[in-house]
């Protein structure tokens, strides 16, 4: 298990981007957060299970249906101290 960070590009902002990754990371019971940021990317903080890694991708590539996902890049954080107990939209 690994936190990681994700930078998704594309059309993610103001498409309902955020309500449809963090309904679909709860039902998976995920832990972290989703939140824009002012280059209109969207940023996810995750925990993710090695053998989970593919599904959590495929979720974050999805989107919602009006959402464009053109590229998403990822770093794991060493050291993350995150206090959350499910996944969570930040504004």
């Amino acid at each position: 298990m690994e936190w990681y960070r994700f930078i998704i590009f594309g059309k993610v902002q103001g498409v309902f981007y955020r309500k449809f990754v963090s309904h679909a990371m709860m039902k998976k019971q995920y832990k972290g957060y989703i939140q824009n940021l002012n280059d209109g990317t969207v940023e996810v903080v995750a925990e993710v299970f090695d053998d989970d890694f593919d599904t959590f991708l495929a979720i974050l590539n999805e989107g919602s249906p009006s959402s464009l996902v053109e590229d998403i890049r990822y770093e794991i954080i060493h050291d993350a101290e995150f206090t959350t107990d499910g996944f969570e939209i930040r504004y």
